[in-house]
């Protein structure tokens, strides 16, 4: 079975973005877009393929497009190195 990913939870509209920490097991990322059109997803996506270091296209949201709680994963990444790279970002 492949492994799922990585419970991130988004804090929309934050003064300034990137990865806060971690909180009940879920890696905290800030965001300056609205929760509104995708636009708080892409930059998620933006976000998590800079503090991982890979291309923006090889980052997917499993699970909550339209919730804070969200489950990503990055292609060629184990969801624990995300883990590990998402937390050395913060």
């Amino acid at each position: 079975m492949a492994e799922e990913g990585v419970a991130i939870r988004v804090q929309p509209r934050a003064s300034r973005a990137g990865v806060a920490g971690e909180r009940a097991g879920a890696i905290v990322v800030r965001v300056n877009a609205p929760p509104a059109e995708g636009k708080a997803n892409e930059a998620v996506r933006k976000l998590v393929a800079r503090a991982a270091g890979v291309p923006k296209g090889d980052v997917e949201i499993v699970r909550g497009e339209r919730s804070r709680d969200k489950v990503v994963r990055a292609r060629g990444l184990s969801a624990r190195e995300l883990r590990e790279r998402l937390l050395a970002a913060g």
